[in-house]
């Protein structure tokens, strides 16, 4: 029989299990070119003044298609990466999804690296 404290420690491990776990899906997502590209564009505002999909927040998976020259099938393969890491959301609408930078992942996965190296509240060692 297990007691409440035993029940704890492997909620805690559980949950550094699965953070760990969503940690190397973000830096796997990362060690991609054209991943880190859509990123940026999607950063940028790449969407903006595309009068058939976006906005300045928000981009479709054609902008990155034709801006970084990629075809419909590999950027669907990129996007489900970055979906899946949490650094994109997307949201379908007709026949085209639209896509956000995910910011709090974004600060989440900077601070995380921060803490690693020892530079954790802003302050390296």
């Amino acid at each position: 029989m297990s007691t409440a404290a035993e029940h704890g420690a492997t909620g805690s491990r559980t949950d550094l299990l699965a953070q760990g776990e969503q940690t190397d899906l973000i830096f796997k997502a990362l060690s991609s070119k054209p991943r880190r590209e859509i990123l940026a564009l999607l950063a940028a505002g790449a969407g903006e003044g595309d009068s058939r999909c976006c906005s300045p927040d928000e981009a479709c998976a054609c902008v990155f298609a034709e801006r970084l020259g990629l075809t419909a099938p590999t950027v669907s393969h990129h996007m489900k990466a970055l979906t899946d890491a949490g650094l994109v959301s997307g949201e379908k609408r007709g026949s085209w999804v639209y896509y956000r930078l995910r910011m709090d992942t974004v600060r989440r996965v900077a601070d995380g690296l921060m803490t690693l190296v020892g530079c954790g509240g802003g302050e390296c060692r």
